[in-house]
């Protein structure tokens, strides 16, 4: 993301000018963007002349529009063919969609105020976000996606006989760039050669594949996995680099030290979370922001069976944890930052603000990884506490503390009452 210009006021107004650059900024700008916002971008809009002779002309008009944010919808479907299966020759589609309805706030010779209109955002084309109040986490949003040098930092090979899928990983995204289906009969005495060409096709598909959708020789790729149960992975490596070398491919073979080889319990994507939390992978990157979130979820599930009075989880216990200064991790979905009621985001900013001020680690989940979905079944949000809490022990002790206050209240109302009356 390229920050064109940005003024943000000591009340926190102001705006953002960004222009999206790919697949990530996209989900960065669904991130930013919130219902009530002013937001200004390019549009294209049907304009109808009718000279005096009666005829009609159409024409499509490019104008900049401004409108008041009332839905924001994303879809990775565009970008990564999630939806379908995809055959071996298909190529994969280019970016993510991000759609942001509303009504036009501002003057515009054609478009009439107030009517509804619904813009499509796009990739290198500057966008302009005005808030009446930039919160912490909207502007700590900004400031990620615009640092330079981001990429891709794991590619990905998840296969099974016959099947591949073909990811990116990136720090808030995992993207499916490409999955291929070959058909293979099974291994028959009377089959065994219909077999083998099945295989062949296989190999030379995923092959064909991974030159097209896995950027290998990016300096910013730091590993590059091929996960699978059984032995495809073995098969798979093999074949990619007598491939590369039979063709000379110097690139390909000048990163085998990215390559690396893992076991998987099923051929499907959600297997990632497997690859992240193996030795091999974590090893490479225990810097990364993905990589850390995926071992704190997992050593989260861990205490949950063996030390769950420091493993706590949902909005209203780990709120009472962070009043007590217990939270070490939190960990928060950015799903939770979405909520379509402006007063519900403004409580898990003050959680977050709240948890770092007392020094505690904030890891925020994105729910376009396994990770951050897995978060999202366990409410999004979860805490591992530096000191046990006994749960039933601090709701008695918030339910006696609401009890007292209440009581205090009516003695004083009793009070002023027997006051007025003398």
């Amino acid at each position: 993301m390229k920050l064109v210009g940005k003024h943000v006021d000591k009340t926190r107004a102001g705006y953002a000018k960004l222009r999206p650059e790919d697949d990530e900024d996209m989900w960065h700008l669904y991130n930013i963007i919130q219902n009530g916002d002013l937001l200004r971008a390019p549009a294209i809009r049907r304009v109808q002349n009718v000279s005096s002779t009666g005829t009609v002309d159409s024409q499509r008009v490019r104008t900049n529009l401004t409108i008041r944010v009332s839905r924001v919808e994303f879809s990775a479907a565009a970008s990564s063919g999630n939806t379908n299966e995809a055959s071996a020759g298909q190529q994969p589609t280019s970016f993510a969609a991000l759609h942001i309805s509303g009504r036009v706030a501002a003057e515009n010779p054609h478009v009439k105020m107030n009517a509804f209109h619904t813009l499509d955002i796009e990739v290198g084309r500057d966008v302009r976000i005005e808030k009446d109040e930039w919160d912490s986490i909207a502007l700590a949003t900004v400031e990620e996606s615009c640092v330079p040098g981001r990429g891709a930092e794991v590619g990905a090979i998840v296969c099974g006989e016959g099947t591949a899928a073909f990811c990116l990983l990136s720090q808030h995204m995992t993207v499916v760039r490409q999955r291929i289906d070959v058909s293979i009969p099974r291994k028959m005495s009377s089959t065994s050669s219909a077999h083998e060409k099945g295989l062949s096709r296989f190999y030379e598909a995923v092959y064909t594949t991974f030159l097209r959708v896995i950027p290998y020789a990016s300096t910013t790729l730091r590993a590059i996995v091929i996960a699978s149960p059984g032995w495809v992975r073995d098969s798979v490596m093999d074949y990619i680099f007598k491939e590369a070398t039979r063709t000379g491919n110097k690139a390909l073979l000048a990163v085998r030290n990215k390559f690396i080889k893992i076991h998987v319990n099923s051929p499907h994507v959600h297997s990632l979370t497997e690859v992240l939390k193996s030795p091999e992978v974590a090893s490479q990157l225990k810097e990364t922001k993905f990589a850390r979130e995926g071992i704190m979820l997992d050593k989260f599930f861990k205490m949950l069976g063996s030390d769950e009075m420091r493993a706590w989880y949902g909005p209203d216990h780990v709120r009472l944890a962070a009043d007590r200064g217990a939270v070490g991790t939190l960990l928060i979905s950015d799903e939770l930052f979405r909520a379509s009621d402006p007063r519900e985001r403004k409580k898990y900013v003050a959680l977050v603000e709240g948890v770092q001020r007392k020094g505690g680690e904030v890891l925020q989940f994105s729910s376009m990884h396994e990770s951050g979905q897995q978060l999202n079944q366990l409410t999004g949000i979860a805490a591992i506490l530096t000191f046990p809490l006994d749960i039933e022990v601090v709701e008695m002790e918030e339910r006696e503390s609401k009890e007292q206050v209440i009581s205090e209240a009516e003695e004083q109302i009793d009070s002023s009452t027997e006051s007025m009356g003398t």
